[in-house]
C-alpha cells in the first residue's frame, strides 16, 4: 500500500524551471486551488520565491557604454575649420612665392639666352665632372662623329703627355737628369687645358651655334697642336731641352743605354704618331665642312666688314 506520501504515478510531471534559484523550497509550500471546472490542482509558491542561498556573487553595476566597446570618445576642437583654413592660406602664400621665383628664373635664363651666355652644367667626367660636355643632345647629328673624334684627340694629347711623365721619369731615374723631368710636368699642364681652352671648346661650341668666328679661331690653334704633335713624334734636341719629349730621336738615344727605358720612349713615339694621324683627320673633316657649308665666303665677308669699320 502506498504511502499518504508517495507521488502518483499517473499524475502528469511537474515542469522543472532551469532558471530557479532556490531548490530547497521547491515542492515544500504548496496550495491547492479550484479551477473553472471543479477540479483542484496545485500551486507552489516556492517556484517564484527569490534565492536565498545563491552560490554566485551578483555582479557589480558597470556604467553605461555609448561607445560600443570602441574606447574613450576622441576630442575634436569646435576651431578645426579655422586651423584648416589657416594652413590652406600658408600653402597658398607659398605656391605663389615658388610661382614668382619660377617666373624671375626664367625671365633671367631668357636674358641670358638673347645675350648669348650661356649656362652650362659640369657634368664630365662623371666621377669629378670639372667640363660641361653633351654631344649628343648638343651637337647636330651630322656633326657628331666629327666632335667625337675630336675630342678623341684631345684625350690622346693627355695620354701621350701622360705617358711621357712616365718615360721621362724613368730616364731621370737612370741618371738623365731632373731637369726634363720638370719640362715634362709642364707640358702636360699647359698642353692639356690650353687644348681644350684653345681648340676644343671653340670646335664644340662653333659645331652647336654654327658660327664661323668660332671655326676660325679652331682653325688656328689647332694648327699649333698638330705641329707640337709632329715635332713631339720627331723630338729635335735642338727644339726641346735633351729628353724631355719620347720621340724617335730621343728614343733611339735612350735605348743604346738603357733597354727598358728606350723601350718607354719608342711607344711614346708610336703614341705621339697615333695622335699626329687623328689630328689630321680632324682638321681635315672640319675644313670640308667649313667650306661646303658656305661659313668660308661668310668669314671672308665678316673680315671685309670688320676691316671697313676699322678703316672708317
Amino acid at each position: 500500500m502506498a504511502g499518504r506520501f508517495d507521488s502518483n504515478p499517473f499524475a502528469e510531471e511537474e515542469e522543472v524551471n532551469p532558471f530557479s534559484v532556490n531548490p530547497a523550497v521547491w515542492g515544500k509550500t504548496s496550495c491547492k486551488s479550484k479551477d473553472s471546472g471543479g477540479g483542484f490542482f496545485t500551486t507552489n509558491p516556492g517556484r517564484f520565491a527569490p534565492a536565498t542561498n545563491s552560490r554566485l556573487a551578483p555582479l557589480n553595476p558597470e556604467p553605461a557604454d555609448y561607445n560600443y566597446g570602441f574606447g574613450a570618445t576622441v576630442d575634436i576642437p569646435l576651431d578645426a575649420s579655422t586651423d584648416l583654413k589657416k594652413k590652406e592660406k600658408e600653402l597658398q602664400a607659398k605656391e605663389a612665392e615658388l610661382k614668382r621665383r619660377e617666373k624671375d628664373v626664367r625671365r633671367k635664363e631668357e636674358a641670358a639666352a638673347r645675350a648669348g651666355i650661356v649656362l652650362e652644367e659640369k657634368n664630365w667626367p662623371p666621377f669629378f665632372p670639372i667640363i660641361h660636355h653633351d654631344i649628343a643632345n648638343e651637337i647636330p647629328i651630322h656633326l657628331q662623329r666629327m666632335q667625337y673624334v675630336a675630342f678623341t684627340s684631345l684625350l690622346g694629347l693627355a695620354l701621350c703627355l701622360t705617358w711621357n711623365i712616365l718615360a721621362v721619369t724613368a730616364a731621370w731615374i737612370k741618371g738623365e737628369g731632373v731637369k726634363i723631368w720638370f719640362l715634362s710636368i709642364i707640358y702636360f699642364i699647359a698642353g692639356v687645358p690650353g687644348a681644350y681652352v684653345l681648340w676644343y671648346r671653340p670646335l664644340y661650341n662653333a659645331c652647336r651655334t654654327d658660327s664661323a668666328f668660332k671655326f676660325g679661331w679652331f682653325f688656328l690653334f689647332y694648327l699649333l697642336h698638330l705641329g707640337f704633335c709632329i715635332l713631339a713624334a720627331v723630338a729635335p734636341p735642338i727644339v726641346f731641352k735633351g729628353k724631355s719629349l719620347t720621340g724617335i730621336l730621343s728614343a733611339i738615344d735612350v735605348i743604346g743605354d738603357t733597354t727598358i727605358v728606350g723601350i718607354f720612349y719608342f711607344i711614346g713615339f708610336g703614341l705621339f704618331c697615333i695622335e699626329t694621324l687623328i689630328s689630321v683627320w680632324v682638321i681635315q673633316q672640319v675644313y670640308m665642312y667649313f667650306r661646303g657649308s658656305g661659313k668660308a665666303a661668310e668669314m671672308q665677308r665678316e673680315a671685309a666688314r670688320g676691316a671697313l669699320r676699322a678703316a672708317i
